[in-house]
């Protein structure tokens, strides 16, 4: 019998022991002066020593406010400096934030603030063709637990930043020495398989921790600069990015309130950046642009590439066209804080383009039987699991969720399938759910199923993932109308538009009578897929090597 896939991540160096508020005073003693955020797009640069004293201001706010330690605070805007300000001042005084999507409409949005039952909502006025301020008054009586909502760059909002008098230095410190490691702080929803999302809870060690090694191993300290244009809503931006600079006094930049390629390489080239985060879509994008070649990234050292599988072509790029030398991986799910396995600068060539890795400090890992839950050998397929400190608390409110996904042994079933092979390093070769990952985003084909299901012409409808060259998948949807009601594609596309996100509407629709079906009457996903990358034409995106 050959060696089983399971292995447990560094320890040499020890899991920080304290919470956010704890751990950036510490920052800011050491690198007071040295610049903890520049947004490129608001032409903001502030120091770490301005950084705190506006975290702080923001904080007495909240707190005269009347705010308590574990009340939710919905922050529903893009990557704006503010929205690290109310990360940290929520952290401050021990009130979870929940991160809510930019892309959703009224339907999610009213989900999200009832299931967490968010006292507040922070939120910008608006962004591209979503009028906030509109759609949070259109969901108020839907949402008794609401008090009160608060948008950016009012004349309350400036009130609130400018600090509150009545509390002063020494309550907020008796708050903020009240909070512990382990005290949940944020909840990140994810797409549920039950038509709903899920709220991962996740406590000061679970994100500082995870963002800080996630870091440490691209051997980032407070010399570094770090571009930062995934949104900061994702454990991506916020975890990685933001607390992953504040716990070593690197400096986060902003390059706009979201993603485009040029803006990216601008602030890259004008801001000298030696590390640069995204999901796959947005490296192909930045090295399409048609002026990549006029721009100075010769400061980029490092990075991190995550949210999907990554071509290995693109990474290769990444390394030779963009001098990310040393440029990681990184592999995980929010419920995980989010990185389970990240590669390193030093590994060779073929494990930084081709896996995703090994275990993460003071993280275990091992691949299962799906069926028997048996630790399988290494070079196996089966289900990647994780245990240790990055593994959630659970989801919000939802105990039965939460014991599907955490077995009574502490391992985080991911539903991905992973092989480990004889050094540890993994590969992630497909799922067993069936998740479709478009650009990044996670997106569970029941919800949308659901979704369609209130259409009046709907009898029954399949969703799947299909090969896409610029998203890595695509949704398509496969429809069967009721007996004698009639919709065209077009019209079914245009249904979803406005009431849920721009991501989850299919881009291929097909009209059918049927759906092939297994013997014992169960839809047979994998023959719809094959099917559809056939009538597409999508046979070269689908040949696309992935790591």
């Amino acid at each position: 019998m050959g060696a089983l896939a399971h292995e447990h991540g560094p320890t040499d160096v020890d899991l920080l022991d304290e919470t956010i508020p704890a751990n950036l005073i510490h920052t800011i003693d050491r690198h007071e002066h040295r610049e903890a955020l520049v947004s490129v797009h608001q032409n903001i640069r502030w120091t770490y020593g301005e950084f705190g004293d506006r975290v702080r201001d923001l904080a007495k706010s909240l707190m005269h406010a009347g705010l308590e330690k574990g009340d939710r605070l919905g922050l529903w805007a893009p990557n704006y400096a503010e929205w690290t300000l109310v990360q940290y001042a929520t952290a401050e005084i021990g009130v979870i934030l929940v991160n809510i999507n930019p892309a959703y409409r009224t339907h999610e949005l009213a989900y999200a603030l009832n299931q967490s039952g968010c006292r507040w909502i922070i939120a910008a006025p608006d962004f591209k063709t979503s009028n906030y301020v509109d759609m949070v008054a259109a969901v108020s009586d839907e949402c008794p637990a609401l008090e009160h909502a608060v948008f950016f760059w009012t004349d309350e909002w400036n009130r609130l930043i400018d600090g509150d008098e009545l509390v002063g230095d020494e309550a907020l410190a008796e708050r903020r020495d009240s909070l512990r490691p382990d005290d949940p702080i944020n909840i990140q929803y994810t797409s549920g398989t039950t038509g709903f999302p899920k709220g991962a809870t996740l406590t000061h060690k679970n994100i500082l921790n995870n963002g800080y090694f996630t870091t440490e191993l691209q051997g980032i300290t407070h010399e570094d600069r770090i571009c930062i244009p995934v949104p900061f809503y994702h454990c991506f931006g916020m975890v990685m990015g933001n607390l992953g600079c504040t716990s070593h006094g690197a400096t986060m930049v902003i390059p706009g309130d979201a993603f485009e390629p040029k803006a990216v390489l601008d602030a890259v080239q004008a801001e000298r950046c030696t590390s640069l985060y995204g999901v796959p879509t947005m490296f192909i994008a930045e090295l399409g642009h048609p002026d990549f070649e006029s721009y100075d990234l010769s400061s980029l050292r490092t990075g991190v590439m995550a949210g999907s599988p990554c071509p290995v072509e693109v990474m290769k790029q990444c390394v030779d066209r963009m001098n990310m030398h040393d440029v990681t991986i990184c592999y995980g799910m929010t419920e995980t804080s989010p990185v389970s396995t990240q590669t390193l600068p030093d590994d060779t060539l073929h494990h930084r383009t081709a896996t995703v890795g090994r275990a993460h400090p003071h993280v275990e890992i091992r691949v299962a039987d799906a069926e028997t839950g048996e630790t399988v050998e290494r070079g196996t397929t089966g289900e990647f699991c994780t245990r240790g400190y990055s593994v959630m608390t659970g989801y919000w409110n939802d105990p039965e969720k939460t014991g599907h996904a955490i077995d009574e042994d502490g391992w985080m079933h991911t539903g991905d399938l992973a092989v480990m092979a004889d050094d540890g390093y993994c590969n992630i070769v497909g799922r067993i759910k069936d998740m479709v990952i478009r650009g990044g985003e996670n997106i569970y084909p029941r919800e949308i199923e659901e979704f369609f299901h209130s259409h009046d012409a709907v009898e029954d409808v399949q969703v799947i993932g299909v090969p896409d060259a610029k998203y890595g998948e695509e949704l398509m949807a496969w429809i069967k109308l009721r007996p004698g009601a009639e919709a065209t594609e077009d019209e079914l596309r245009d249904f979803c538009r406005g009431r849920i996100a721009h991501y989850k509407v299919p881009r291929y629709v097909k009209l059918v009578e049927d759906f092939p079906m297994t013997v014992t009457g169960k839809v047979r996903k994998v023959e719809m897929r094959e099917i559809s990358i056939d009538e597409l034409g999508l046979g070269a995106a689908a040949s696309t090597e992935m790591a």
